[in-house]
């Protein structure tokens, strides 16, 4: 499992790397932190406002700072997050 944080580096996208991190040691299982910084890859997975965390890809929040115990909930499956087409905004 990687835990993904979507952002170009601001004070909020280093608090959320710092969650995801104390969440993946919590949970265990070899869980990887990655930070994706490329806005083209970014856009592409649907985020338009950062920071944005995602789990294998699935995009589970944007526009706000998860706390550790939120994380622990998405991978726990108490929360569904957000679908990609929730987040584009169509013409």
């Amino acid at each position: 499992m990687t835990f993904q944080i979507l952002g170009m580096g601001c004070a909020k996208c280093n608090l959320l790397e710092s969650e995801a991190r104390k969440a993946a040691e919590e949970l265990g299982g070899g869980i990887r932190v990655e930070k994706i910084t490329d806005l083209d890859t970014i856009q592409d997975m649907g985020v338009m406002i950062t920071p944005a965390f995602a789990i294998d890809g699935d995009v589970k929040s944007a526009g706000k700072v998860l706390n550790k115990d939120q994380i622990i909930q998405f991978v726990k499956g108490g929360s569904q997050g957000l679908r990609v087409s929730n987040l584009r905004t169509t013409t």
